[in-house]
């Protein structure tokens, strides 16, 4: 059985920088019940307290962070980036563990957006850009959805289970 890296927000863990959740999201629930998940909040991995100060990455860009050209700041002007690698990098050693090849990850976060973030602003402006922990699980060949994406998510389940019934899929590590 194939399991899935999911976002702890998403299943009703209160774990948001606000102190709250996201969830709990069908199918992520259903596929918790069938021991499928992974759950992660790559920030609290990473050592940050909840609640914590919102953050955001200049331009919404965590592959530059990765590469060492951003940070992650909070509103309050902290660099939090070291807790924004470490909780990526968590998150990488999870999906290695547990053969995962599909995550559900938050959607706009500095750590999980897939799609989108903030611009680093803090004013809500969105710009196209991924999380710390997107841009890393998609480096690993881990496909990234969001909660808004759940249906294709589902599809890219079903297909791996299709193509390797049983199979133990396997993740290239990638250093960072």
């Amino acid at each position: 059985m194939h399991k899935i890296l999911v976002s702890r927000c998403l299943l009703g863990e209160r774990v948001r920088y606000d102190g709250g959740s996201n969830g709990p999201l069908e199918p992520l629930a259903r596929w918790q019940a069938e021991g499928r998940v992974v759950p992660i909040c790559p920030e609290v991995a990473g050592g940050l307290p909840t609640p914590r100060p919102p953050a955001e990455i200049p331009g919404a860009q965590g592959a530059a962070v990765l590469d060492g050209c951003l940070p992650v700041l909070s509103i309050e002007g902290i660099d939090v980036t070291a807790a924004f690698l470490a909780g990526a990098r968590r998150a990488l050693e999870l999906a290695e563990e547990h053969g995962v090849r599909i995550a559900v990850l938050k959607a706009r976060s500095p750590s999980c957006g897939n799609l989108e973030g903030y611009d680093g602003s803090f004013t809500g402006r969105r710009v196209a850009g991924e999380g710390v922990t997107a841009a890393l699980l998609r480096r690993a060949g881990i496909r990234v959805f969001n909660e808004d994406q759940l249906a294709e998510a589902a599809q890219a389940l079903a297909e791996l289970d299709v193509a390797e019934p049983g199979a133990v899929p396997r993740v290239i590590r990638v250093q960072s």
